[in-house]
């Protein structure tokens, strides 16, 4: 599977690819912000985009925005990585088009069997 993972921190976008790279041989690209990201998944759509939520310059609403609005990745699944994931939050999320919320912070070890279950879901 191949991931890309869109986070502000740091240390979150290391402890990501550590977890879905070594524990889980996922391929991961990591960005720093929503410009990269459209630009790296533009350039080779991923399989699912892992995107934070609240970040500088575009936010994670804009980010998927403009994924979507690229032809390229239109239709590449996006979950959001939050701390903002009240009931109505989650709702404009999934309004917006992502195919789940993750809750920061969330149980690092599980994320690989997480994600494989929401692209199974997807391919139900």
């Amino acid at each position: 599977m191949n991931i890309v993972c869109v986070d502000d921190d740091p240390n979150l976008r290391a402890l990501l690819e550590m977890v879905l790279v070594e524990d889980a041989g996922f391929d991961v690209r990591t960005c720093a912000s929503g410009e990269e990201a459209v630009s790296a998944c533009v350039a080779a759509p991923p399989d699912l985009v892992l995107l934070d939520m609240m970040m500088p310059g575009m936010d994670g609403l804009e980010t998927l925005a403009a994924l979507r609005a690229a032809p390229q990745t239109a239709r590449v699944p996006v979950m959001f990585m939050t701390g903002k994931a009240e009931a109505r939050d989650i709702e404009i999320y999934r309004f917006a088009g992502a195919i789940g919320v993750l809750a920061k912070p969330f149980d690092l070890p599980a994320l690989p069997g997480v994600l494989r279950a929401a692209l199974r879901n997807l391919n139900a």
